[in-house]
């Protein structure tokens, strides 16, 4: 059967993984409302199309930190995407680079930066964590950079690792026959069988929870690639975000994986977006699944949109192809509700395209022009 959506290949990918890995890549914290709450949000939101204008030629093309991208659609760091299939972040790498998008590597990849380097030219981020051990945090920034990376994605909302029950159900740990790639002969790329989750007491035991602001002005100190504040949700943090030289903001709920209860993303977008007054571009991630989610998020002040689990999926269901399938869905449809909406280029989609159901009632029916 012809796959035609993004959201189908969750299915073959839950048939095809082991129920370990499966579970991993597709559960939230706790109770799971904020993963139910991603994706629901967006259906909150409805479009007020406009008629009758040319839109025989669109624009999706955008900037992203300098770097020109052929849609605002680019690729989330998802850990591990060995599990998912055998050629894991190098499969991802290539689909990322062949739809001329930017791929984020995770800090916990299954593949290493100089490997991620090595599969061919493409615009990449490196999502960090920040270890205890601050000496393996400069040496992973510097291979990075030396790998011709162009941004450090870092990661803000993890001083310890949410409670996700379906790892502990199942001891989730990272099969013996992969490594985090990037950790590997540091003796701190092992994961071991815990009592509970061996993610969590890997976390536990290597992640900094004294991480503070002072840290992002550190990390300036070590490297000239500009840095994104990844797991922002509210307009103080954007604000502070601002304050310490970030060059961009990441509106991350971490895929829902955290703090549990927390709003969905496209909520707390516009609150983000508003506090940084334009003086730094605001991305989001979480639950962005159709190219209508993707003109929601720029109605709402996005520069720009990243996609995580579908990327996994499509991955374990069908390597590299799945992949470069998920980013051409993504695009078409994006370019779809473009026209529809009567947009011919990204600047033209505007807060006026969109209704919410939190505008007040008289705006609803009226909006400002």
């Amino acid at each position: 059967m012809e796959i035609t959506n993004v959201n189908e290949y969750e299915a073959i990918a839950k048939e095809k993984l082991p129920k370990m890995v499966f579970d991993y890549y597709a559960s939230g914290a706790e109770d799971q409302w904020t993963l139910q709450e991603n994706r629901n949000a967006f259906s909150r939101i409805l479009f007020r199309p406009r008629i009758l204008i040319d839109v025989s030629k669109i624009d999706m093309t955008t900037t992203v930190l300098g770097f020109k991208i052929s849609m605002p659609i680019m690729v989330a760091p998802t850990a591990m995407q060995k599990m998912a299939h055998p050629e894991g972040e190098y499969a991802t790498a290539r689909a990322a680079s062949a739809a001329g998008t930017i791929m984020t590597l995770s800090s916990w990849a299954t593949s290493s930066v100089e490997e991620v380097a090595s599969t061919g030219p493409g615009i990449r981020f490196f999502q960090l964590y920040v270890y205890k051990d601050r000496n393996v945090v400069a040496q992973l920034v510097r291979r990075a950079e030396r790998a011709g990376f162009k941004a450090i994605a870092l990661t803000v909302d993890t001083p310890r690792l949410g409670r996700r029950e379906s790892d502990i159900k199942n001891r989730f740990t990272l099969p013996p026959y992969l490594t985090l790639k990037n950790f590997e002969g540091l003796d701190l790329g092992k994961m071991d069988e815990a009592n509970d989750s061996g993610l969590a007491s890997y976390v536990a035991g290597q992640i900094d929870r004294t991480l503070s602001w002072k840290d992002v002005k550190w990390l300036q100190t070590i490297t000239k690639l500009p840095i994104l504040v990844k797991g922002v949700l509210t307009a103080e943090d954007a604000r502070m975000a601002v304050q310490a030289g970030a060059a961009g903001i990441i509106v991350s709920n971490h895929g829902a994986r955290q703090l549990d209860y927390v709003p969905a993303t496209i909520i707390a977008l516009e609150e983000v977006v508003k506090a940084a007054q334009g003086k730094i571009p605001v991305f989001l991630d979480g639950g962005v699944r159709r190219g209508t989610d993707v003109f929601k998020a720029l109605a709402l002040g996005a520069a720009g949109i990243f996609i995580g689990r579908p990327v996994v999926f499509s991955l374990a269901a069908e390597g590299e192809a799945g992949v470069r399938k998920v980013l051409q869905m993504m695009r078409e449809e994006f370019e779809l509700t473009m026209a529809l909406s009567g947009c011919t280029s990204l600047k033209e989609i505007t807060r006026n395209h969109i209704i919410t159901d939190w505008d007040a009632p008289q705006a609803r029916l009226v909006p400002k022009l």
